[in-house]
C-alpha cells in the first residue's frame, strides 16, 4: 500500500526519444520539492492551474529548460499537491531530472500509484480507477467509449443506485431482529421481493452485457471458414481492402490461419482465415483444418463461406450441421455470385438467410461487414449502455445474483437473521466492485496491472 506522507515521482509520458517528456510528482511536499530546483518564479507562492517557464538546474548546472504545472490539492487527479514537469524528450535528460526530484525528498512511484492515490483520496471508485486503465488500452472507437463512460461514472452510479436500495430494505430487516421477541415486520416483504426482482433483472442484464463488453475490450473473434476454394482468402482481402492473402484456384493453398483486424464503426474485429474443411491430402494440410476447428470452437462469430457454382445442397446443409458450436453466431456467405444469373442466386439454398456477395469483385462486402457488426453488436452499443467489460467485475456481480435468488427463495421460509445475512452478501460483493468492500490484496493486485506514472 502507499504511504500518503511520501511525495512521489514518475515518468508520465511513454519511455523513448520524443518531442518532451512529462514527470510528474504528486504528495504533500511536490511543490516544495519542485521548486528546490526550478529556477524561475517562487512555485510555492503561485496558484493552482498555472503553467511556469524556467530551468531545472542541479547546483550551478542546467540540466533543462521547462514548463511547469502546478495543481494544488484537492484539486488534481490525486486530490494531492500535484507538479508536473514538461522537459525535452531526451531519456538522459528525463532520468537526470527524476534523480535529482529523489535526491531532494521523492521517490519513486509504484505502478498506478498515481490512481490508486486518487482512489484512497476519493476521487474516484475502484471501478471508476480500472476504466483509467482500459481507457489508456483502448484500441477502438467503441472501447474508448466503454472505458470513459465508466470513467464517469455510469457504471458506479448504476450500482450505487441498487445498494441505496439494498441497504435500506436491510436496515428495516436489521431492526426486525432487534425487536424479535415482539414478533414484529418493519420491513414489507411483498416489496421486498418486488425490489429484489428489480435488482435481479439488472444485475442480470449486467451479466448478460459481458460478453459483448469483453468482445470490444479484446476484440471479436471473428472466424472466416468453409471448403477449399470457397474464396475465405478473397473475402478477407477484400474485408480489409488490400492482399493480404494468398489467393489461388489450388485447393488447400491456406494451410495455417491469418490473422488481421478490421475495424467496423469503431469495433475491432479479429478476422481469421483458415485451411479449407475437407479431408486432408497430407500432414501439413490436416493440421491446417485441426487448427482452423479450435478457432472456430473459441469464436465469438463464425463467418461460413461456401462456393456458390460448386456446392450442393447435401454438401452445404451438412456443413452448416456441423459447423454449428453453442455460443457462436454464424453468418452464411454465399460467394461468386459474379459466375451466376439472377435467376440461379434466386433459387440457392438458405437466400433468405444467406448473404450473396462475389469477394473477387467485392460486391456486397460494405452489406456483409454491416451483418457482421449487427451479429456482434446487435442494438447494445448505444453510447449509454452500462457493459461490463471487467472478469473481476463479472464474478461480483454473479455472486451478487447468486445472494438476491437465495433471498427470493427464503422470503417466505427462513426468519429475519438469514435474509439479514444473504442481503449483507449481496451488498458485499455488489461494494466490492466500487471499491466501498476493498482488501491490501486486492489493491495490490488492480494497480500493480497500471503503467508506471499512472
Amino acid at each position: 500500500m502507499t504511504n500518503a506522507e511520501e511525495t512521489i515521482v514518475a515518468l508520465a509520458t511513454p519511455t523513448g526519444i520524443g518531442a518532451i517528456g512529462v514527470i510528474r510528482l504528486s504528495g504533500l511536499d511536490a511543490i516544495v520539492i519542485a521548486n528546490k530546483v526550478f529556477r524561475g518564479k517562487d512555485l510555492t507562492k503561485q496558484q493552482s492551474h498555472t503553467i511556469h517557464f524556467g530551468n531545472i538546474m542541479e547546483g550551478d548546472m542546467i540540466l533543462d529548460e521547462v514548463l511547469v504545472s502546478l495543481f494544488i490539492a484537492p484539486k488534481s487527479y490525486t486530490r494531492e499537491n500535484v507538479v508536473e514537469i514538461s522537459c525535452h524528450g531526451s531519456n538522459y535528460i528525463i532520468e537526470s531530472i527524476i534523480k535529482l526530484l529523489i535526491k531532494n525528498g521523492a521517490r519513486s512511484a509504484k505502478p498506478g500509484e498515481f490512481t490508486l492515490r486518487a482512489f484512497l483520496n476519493g476521487q474516484m471508485d475502484l471501478s471508476q480507477a480500472e476504466a483509467v486503465a482500459d481507457l489508456i488500452a483502448s484500441n477502438s472507437k467503441a472501447s474508448q467509449q466503454v472505458a470513459l463512460q465508466q470513467l464517469r461514472g455510469g457504471f458506479s452510479n448504476q450500482l450505487q443506485t441498487l445498494r441505496d436500495q439494498l441497504v435500506q430494505f436491510a436496515s428495516l430487516i436489521e431492526l426486525e431482529l432487534d425487536f424479535a421477541e415482539e414478533d414484529v415486520e418493519f420491513a414489507n416483504r411483498d416489496q421486498l421481493k418486488k425490489l429484489i426482482h428489480e435488482i435481479t433483472r439488472v444485475i442480470t442484464t449486467l451479466i448478460q452485457s459481458f460478453e459483448l463488453g469483453n468482445a470490444i475490450k479484446q476484440g471479436v473473434n471473428t472466424v472466416i471458414a468453409g471448403r477449399p476454394n470457397a474464396g475465405k482468402s478473397t473475402l478477407l482481402n477484400a474485408l480489409l481492402n488490400e492482399e493480404r492473402a494468398i489467393v489461388s484456384h489450388i485447393p488447400g493453398t491456406t494451410r495455417d490461419t491469418i490473422e488481421e483486424v478490421l475495424n467496423i464503426h469503431g469495433v475491432n474485429f479479429r478476422l481469421i482465415d483458415t485451411a479449407g474443411l475437407r479431408e486432408a491430402t497430407d500432414t501439413i494440410e490436416k493440421i491446417g483444418v485441426e487448427r482452423t476447428m479450435e478457432k472456430i470452437n473459441q469464436s465469438a462469430l463464425l463467418v461460413y463461406v461456401y462456393d456458390a457454382v460448386q456446392i450442393t445442397i447435401e454438401e452445404l446443409n451438412g456443413d452448416l450441421e456441423s459447423l454449428q458450436r453453442p455460443g457462436v453466431t454464424m453468418l452464411v456467405v454465399a460467394n461468386k455470385a459474379d459466375l451466376l444469373t439472377p435467376e440461379q442466386i434466386s433459387v440457392l439454398p438458405h437466400t433468405e438467410s444467406a448473404i450473396i456477395i462475389s469477394a473477387k469483385e467485392r460486391r456486397h462486402i460494405d452489406e456483409l461487414k454491416a451483418k457482421i457488426y449487427q451479429a456482434a453488436v446487435k442494438d447494445q452499443l448505444d453510447g449509454n449502455e452500462t457493459l461490463v467489460t471487467n472478469v473481476r467485475h463479472l464474478e461480483a456481480l454473479q455472486k451478487t445474483e447468486e445472494a438476491l435468488i437465495r433471498v427470493l427463495s427464503g422470503m417466505d421460509t427462513v426468519t429475519s437473521d438469514f435474509l439479514s445475512m444473504d442481503i449483507k452478501q449481496a451488498l458485499y460483493y455488489l461494494g466490492e466492485i466500487t471499491g466501498a468492500v476493498t482488501t491490501d490484496d486486492l489493491l495490490e493486485n488492480i494497480f500493480s496491472k497500471f503503467c508506471i506514472g499512472k
